[in-house]
C-alpha cells in the first residue's frame, strides 16, 4: 500500500473511526484501525465487535494493500501533523507516515487477523434528514439507562406507529419520546444508545440524508462516506405509552429559559437531598414556586409567572428536570401532573413532537 492523502481528511476520518477501537479487549487487534484501498480510495475501519465504523477518504493511490495499526497512536500522530499532504507507505507489517519534516514508522499487524466487518445483505432501508435525526437523538439518548443488568433499557427504541417513526428511551425514572418522520415501513428496532452517540458525532455537521438499513440482528447508518453498523439489542421494550397520562389536574406554561435558570440556581441547594426540588403551582396567583432546602447550606426560593390550570406541588430530581428542559427547543414549556405520586409530563405547548416524563421523588 502506497498513497497520498490530505492531513485534514485523514484526521477527520480517524476521529470518526478510532473511538470505537477497543484498547482493553481480549483481542489485541481490536485496538487497531484497518487501512485498506477500495475503489481507489483509502478505507479506514475499526470495531469492538458490537459496533463497527468505516470511512472512505479520497487519496492518490499508487499501490494497493492493507494493514492494521494502533488506532489511538495513528489518530494522535495525524492530528499533530501540519496541514497538507501525508504519504502513507506499507513495508511488510510497518506503516511509514511522512509529512514535511516528520517521518514516522508504526508497527502494525496483518489485516488477516482483523475481524470481518459486518454487512447487511438484505434488509429494510429508509432515510432521515441528518438535522432531523440529530435533533431527535439529542432529545432522547441521555434518558437511556447505563445499567447493563437491564440491557433493554440501555437502548433507543425506533418504532413506527400509524405511519410515523418515533424514537424513545427510558431508564425507569424518566422517559423521552420524539416524533421523527412519516414512514411507510413497519419498523421496530432496539439500538444501543452507545452506538447512537457515535452516530451523533458522525452526523453532527452533515446536512444531507442519513440512510438507515436494518435486518433482524443489525442496523446500518450511512452518512456521506461514513458507515456505522451496530448489533441490535434483543428483548421486549416496555409498553411505555401506557405510563403517559392523558389528562392533568395541574398544568403550568412558562418560559423554558427562565425555568432553566431557576432550576440551575435552586439545584445548588439540593445537593444534600439527592437533588430534590419542590415545584408548587398556584392557579389563583398564576405563579410557580421552586424551592430547595439544605440543612447545612441553607435554602433557596424562586418564583416565576405562569399560565396555570389547577394548583398543586410535586418533588422532582433537579438534574433530570434540567436535562429535560435543556433537551427541548421551544420558547415555552408546559408542565403537567396529577398529585404528588404520578409522573410529570414536560412538553412544548406549541408543537406535539416531543414528550418527556419524570417520576416524582417522595416529598
Amino acid at each position: 500500500m502506497k498513497l497520498k492523502v490530505t492531513q485534514e481528511n485523514l484526521a477527520k476520518a480517524l476521529n470518526y473511526v478510532a473511538r470505537v477501537a477497543q484498547t482493553r479487549g481480549t483481542l489485541p487487534v481490536l485496538a487497531n484501525v484497518l487501512l485498506s484501498v477500495e475503489n481507489n480510495q483509502l478505507k479506514l475501519a475499526a470495531t469492538n465487535l458490537d459496533i463497527a465504523i468505516s470511512s472512505l477518504v479520497g487519496a492518490q493511490v499508487q499501490q494497493e494493500g492493507s494493514l492494521t495499526v494502533p488506532a489511538k497512536l495513528l489518530q494522535d500522530l495525524v492530528a499533530g501533523l501540519p496541514s497538507g499532504v501525508i504519504e502513507l507507505e506499507q513495508e511488510d507489517m510497518r506503516l511509514k507516515v511522512n509529512a514535511e519534516q516528520y517521518k514516522s514508522v508504526i508497527n502494525g499487524v496483518s489485516a488477516e487477523e482483523f475481524p470481518v466487518m459486518p454487512a447487511i445483505e438484505k434488509g429494510v432501508t429508509w432515510s432521515v434528514p441528518a438535522p432531523v435525526l440529530k435533533e431527535g437523538l439529542q432529545q432522547v439518548v441521555f434518558a437511556a439507562s447505563n445499567d447493563e443488568s437491564r440491557p433493554v433499557l440501555t437502548g433507543v427504541l425506533f418504532q413506527t406507529i400509524e405511519g410515523v417513526l418515533y424514537i424513545a428511551t427510558t431508564d425507569s425514572y424518566r422517559l423521552a419520546e420524539k416524533k421523527i418522520v412519516e414512514l411507510s415501513q413497519d419498523i421496530r428496532l432496539l439500538i444501543p444508545a452507545s452506538a447512537l452517540h457515535d452516530v451523533l458525532r458522525i452526523i453532527n455537521d452533515q446536512s444531507g440524508d442519513v440512510e438507515i438499513t436494518c435486518d433482524e440482528q443489525q442496523v446500518l447508518f450511512r452518512a456521506g462516506d461514513v458507515e456505522l453498523v451496530a448489533r441490535l439489542i434483543e428483548g421486549n421494550y416496555p409498553d411505555y405509552r401506557k405510563l403517559i397520562p392523558a389528562a392533568f389536574t395541574t398544568t403550568a406554561v412558562l418560559s423554558r429559559t427562565e425555568l432553566i435558570s431557576i432550576v440551575k440556581v435552586t439545584s445548588l441547594f439540593a445537593r444534600e437531598s439527592a437533588g430534590s426540588i419542590v415545584l408548587s403551582v398556584d392557579e389563583a396567583s398564576e405563579s410557580i414556586w421552586i424551592r430547595a432546602v439544605a440543612s447545612q447550606l441553607g435554602e433557596n426560593n424562586a418564583t416565576a409567572a405562569v399560565k396555570a390550570v389547577g394548583s398543586g406541588s410535586i418533588t422532582l430530581n433537579s438534574r433530570y428536570l434540567l436535562e429535560a428542559l435543556q433537551a427541548m427547543s421551544g420558547k415555552d414549556v408546559q408542565i403537567g401532573f396529577n398529585g404528588k405520586v404520578e409522573a410529570v409530563l414536560l412538553a412544548d405547548p406549541s408543537k406535539e413532537d416531543y414528550r418527556h416524563l419524570i417520576m416524582p421523588l417522595k416529598s
